[in-house]
């Protein structure tokens, strides 16, 4: 499909700088079709049966941006996959100048040598730290990897470090928040679990790749960067046992629905995974795993339109956003979220 048919005007004043005052204070569209009905979060366990099993992605954001100086010049990282031994993908900024085997100096002692430099700013670094050292490090040298869209307008700061990580964060690895999940706290939790929904969690290292316009005219022409999963064998039963039992797989999050549809064979049956997944979901694409998904906002032309479209159907979904900014949803990583109904289940 051609990118610009998955654009759209979003008012500036609609992107969200800061979460609702309580995560599940905020609000959530629900969309069966074309039917659409406003709702909040706090409401969810009224929108889910017994039986139903929602699948949480418990990621954990690093501060992965890096301020530094190659020489006198100053130097900016943003770490977005890791590899073995400390070694890092990461997006540098300005790159052009920058070469293999240059070192970025930063706070705390923390150096990175470039290994390898690919196109669009893309750098694989060698860190002088590696394991519990580099992630202290990091701790020390790194801020929150806001998103461009809320970085852009205002600076990052110590509440972020709460804000934009999940209440049930436990896999370092991270360099984006899977920001569905931002919503629920523990009480919310327990009301699901009242109610006769299972959880379960999986792990996607989400990646700065998920910011990454589109440049592309045509989806077909576009690559995703890859990003490292894990679906552990218990956890994969339970999926297939609530599928089998009638129950809904709920996806928090398009990483979660990402993973679970990366591990799902064309007969439904989800498997064990442990490796990287660049899988790109579009229109026409065929749904395996997951029979609902409860996501936010996404960008105008973004992959993450792109899958939300494809879940909940081309036309449904424009209805849905022009719905949300007519009534003034909150868009974007703190902002309000949705829950959606997969089109060919209606």
């Amino acid at each position: 499909m051609k990118v610009d048919q998955f654009d759209f005007e979003l008012p500036n004043e609609l992107i969200a700088l800061r979460p609702a005052p309580s995560r599940d204070g905020a609000r959530l569209l629900v969309v069966n079709g074309d039917n659409l009905f406003d709702n909040t979060v706090s409401g969810l366990p009224d929108l889910v049966s017994a039986g139903d099993l929602m699948i949480f992605n418990d990621t954990r954001v690093i501060p992965a941006r890096l301020s530094g100086k190659r020489r006198d010049a100053k130097m900016e990282l943003t770490l977005h996959m890791n590899m073995t031994g400390g070694v890092w993908k990461a997006f540098a900024k300005p790159a052009k100048k920058l070469k293999p085997t240059d070192v970025i100096k930063f706070e705390g002692g923390l150096e990175a040598c470039v290994l390898e430099k690919g196109e669009a700013g893309e750098v694989t670094v060698q860190f002088n730290f590696s394991g519990k050292k580099l992630r202290e490090a990091l701790n020390e040298a790194g801020v929150m990897p806001l998103p461009p869209y809320i970085a852009s307008q205002r600076p990052v700061d110590e509440q972020d470090r709460d804000d934009y990580q999940t209440i049930y964060s436990k896999n370092d690895g991270a360099v984006a928040a899977p920001t569905a999940g931002l919503h629920f706290t523990e009480d919310l939790q327990h009301k699901l679990t009242k109610k006769g929904v299972r959880s379960a969690f999986v792990t996607l290292h989400v990646g700065a790749g998920t910011f990454l316009p589109v440049k592309v005219d045509d989806t077909d022409d576009h690559k995703m960067h890859e990003e490292y999963g894990e679906i552990s064998a218990e956890v994969a039963a339970l999926i297939n046992d609530t599928h089998k039992k009638g129950g809904k797989v709920i996806a928090v999050g398009t990483t979660s629905l990402r993973l679970l549809e990366a591990a799902t064979d064309e007969q439904g049956i989800t498997h064990p995974f442990a490796d990287a997944t660049d899988i790109f979901i579009t229109p026409g694409y065929k749904f395996r795993a997951v029979d609902m998904l409860m996501t936010n906002f996404h960008l105008p032309k973004s992959t993450l339109f792109m899958l939300v479209s494809a879940f909940a159907g081309f036309e449904n979904m424009k209805k849905a956003y022009k719905h949300a900014i007519e009534t003034k949803y909150r868009f974007y990583s703190y902002g309000d979220s949705s829950l959606l109904t997969r089109e060919d289940q209606l």
